[in-house]
C-alpha cells in the first residue's frame, strides 16, 4: 500500500475516535510497524500546519488526537452560540398539541390520548424549552404534571393560551383514533 493511502486511514482512524489512540493501536490497525506508523503521523501533522488547516493532529503521551487549530477558535465559540433550531416532528407536534389542549397533563394522560408511549417526546419538549414540569399530581404515584411555557407562546406567535381555538370533544376522539390507527400500522 502505498504512503499516501496509510495516511488516508490514519487521517480517518484520528477524525473518527475523537479521543487520542495509542501508536501501538494505529500501529498495529495499518499493519505498520510503530516507527513508520510515528513517522507518517508526524509528517501528516506538518502537513496540517505548513498548510494552515483548520484542524491539527497533537500527540498526547505516545497517543495523536485530532484537534481544531487554536487560531480558529472564535470562529467555533461564535458557531456553537448561535441558537439551533428545532425541528419539530409529527410525533412531537401531536404531543405538543396535547399539553397545550389539556394542560396540566401527566404523560399518563398523554399516552392514553396517543395510544403509544410519550416518553421521547416530552424529553424533546422538555429540552426544546416548549413544555415544562408544572408540579405534580396529589395521586398514587405522584405523577409530574406538564405545561406549555412562554417559549412556546413565543414561537407560536400566540399570546395567551385563550388564544388556542378550541377542541370538541368529537374532534379529540378523533385525534384518539388517528393516534391508534398509525401504531397498528407500525406494528
Amino acid at each position: 500500500m502505498e504512503e499516501k493511502r496509510y495516511k488516508a486511514i490514519i487521517e480517518s482512524i484520528l477524525f473518527t475516535m475523537g479521543n487520542s489512540v495509542e501508536l501501538e493501536k494505529i500501529a498495529a490497525t495499518i499493519e505498520l510497524d510503530s516507527k513508520e506508523t510515528k513517522r507518517m503521523i508526524e509528517e501528516l501533522a506538518r502537513e496540517y500546519e505548513d498548510e494552515g488547516r483548520g484542524m491539527r493532529i497533537m500527540e498526547l503521551e505516545n497517543a495523536y488526537q485530532m484537534c481544531t487549530s487554536q487560531d480558529t477558535y472564535e470562529y467555533l465559540i461564535r458557531i456553537a452560540r448561535q441558537p439551533k433550531k428545532h425541528v419539530l416532528t409529527d410525533v412531537l407536534l401531536e404531543t405538543l398539541s396535547i399539553v397545550a389542549y389539556k394542560q396540566p397533563v401527566t404523560k399518563a394522560e398523554i399516552e392514553k390520548i396517543r395510544g403509544v408511549s410519550c416518553e421521547h417526546a416530552v424529553s424533546k419538549l422538555v429540552e426544546y424549552n416548549l413544555i415544562s414540569e408544572l408540579g405534580r399530581l396529589d395521586a398514587p404515584g405522584r405523577p409530574m404534571l406538564f405545561g406549555t411555557t412562554e417559549e412556546f407562546l413565543r414561537n407560536f406567535g400566540v399570546h395567551s393560551l385563550e388564544e388556542l381555538p378550541r377542541m370538541s370533544q368529537m374532534q379529540m376522539e378523533e385525534f384518539k383514533r388517528e393516534a391508534e390507527a398509525e401504531v397498528e400500522v407500525q406494528i
